[in-house]
């Protein structure tokens, strides 16, 4: 009798595990086919959304499951490494409220470098030897005029020298588990510091709690002490996209960005990054091209998440066209971002409201 009993027990076991063999079998093949997790760190789905026709996507919509566009690889990102060198930055230095942060004093060398960076074709924030420039101060001319000589002063600072700043930006990015990251330089001007849509969105994600960078990445320009006035090169700030921008012959068109959208009443914060748009190396030209890729990927949340858009009051126009077959699975996690816009950023909002039923 107990041989019996042992042989039904081991049949059971056995069955059980062919059971559970089957039914993973058939979630990875539905995951190969409709979807890849990326990594285990606040996994990123790719679903049919509407992507860009060229180049890659991430995006987030409020708490959501991150969402990746299909076959990402590694790729330039140009200046969007700046964002990992702000959020360094931040984390190792915090400011709060009107807080400026540590001082620094341009030396001579940093004056001279500048002046051969520009001579390369780079772009730079003017210096001049004993400028006295604070972190905040450092922080815009990195994020919004985007210096690539700011990033090296600032790798300078924060880790005393750039060999060891990229060291830290490495760990950090595996720490944040973007596994398809590789810093070579902190401005991106190397082309072969190297990223994807979904690795970006990451530290993206993690630089926006620090309500200053989301303050003066909403900001279209500053003033610096010898620079004078300074714009920002993101093309959607007078439409309510935040963001950094990067640009060149081999990364294209790159804008990581955030705006706000309000679905069913709420206001929640779509948060995404395009990579690769557009053609050449006219910077006007590529980051339109981003620009459009990133309205598009924003717009596309309506039909997908089952809502119409509306006109906000006061526009003209009326409910847009539903594109049923756009499928974003909005998943509840970790809370993210704060959704509060920036004062500084234009108080331009997209409206959806859910139909009746």
């Amino acid at each position: 009798m107990y041989s019996t009993r042992r042989r039904r027990v081991l049949l059971g076991t056995v069955a059980i595990l062919l059971l559970a063999h089957t039914a993973f079998t058939g979630a990875a093949h539905l995951l190969n086919d409709k979807g890849r997790m990326l990594n285990d760190k606040g996994p990123i789905r790719q679903t049919p959304v509407s992507w860009p026709q060229r180049g890659q996507a991430a995006f987030v919509l409020g708490n959501g499951r991150p969402a990746a566009s299909p076959h990402e690889q590694p790729a330039p990102i140009a200046s969007l490494a700046k964002v990992m060198t702000a959020y360094l930055t931040l984390e190792r230095y915090p400011l709060s409220g009107e807080q400026d942060g540590f001082t620094i004093t341009v030396t001579a060398a940093q004056t001279q470098a500048e002046a051969q960076d520009a001579a390369r074709g780079q772009s730079v924030v003017a210096v001049r030897a004993g400028e006295q420039l604070t972190e905040r101060q450092l922080l815009e001319a990195l994020l919004i005029p985007s210096g690539n000589n700011i990033a090296q002063m600032l790798s300078a600072r924060v880790a005393g020298s750039e060999t060891r700043f990229l060291a830290a930006m490495n760990a950090e990015a595996r720490a944040l588990g973007m596994e398809h990251t590789f810093y070579t330089d902190p401005s991106g001007f190397d082309p072969s510091t190297i990223s994807t849509a979904a690795d970006q969105l990451r530290v993206f994600q993690q630089a926006m709690r620090f309500t200053v960078f989301r303050q003066i990445v909403s900001m279209a320009s500053v003033t610096l002490p010898v620079a004078g006035r300074v714009t920002n090169f993101n093309p959607l700030i007078p439409e309510g996209y935040a963001g950094k921008t990067g640009s060149d012959s081999a990364a294209g068109g790159c804008l990581a960005f955030f705006t706000h959208v309000t679905v069913g009443g709420r206001q929640l914060t779509a948060v995404g990054v395009v990579l690769g748009q557009g053609e050449g190396s006219d910077t006007s030209v590529i980051l339109a091209a981003a620009g459009e890729a990133a309205k598009q990927l924003v717009d596309s949340v309506a039909p997908a998440v089952g809502v119409r858009t509306t006109a906000a009051s006061g526009a003209a126009g009326g409910a847009a066209t539903r594109r049923p077959s756009m499928v974003l699975h909005v998943l509840r996690e970790r809370p993210r971002a704060p959704s509060s816009a920036p004062a500084s950023i234009p108080s331009v909002t997209k409206m959806y409201e859910v139909p009746p039923a």
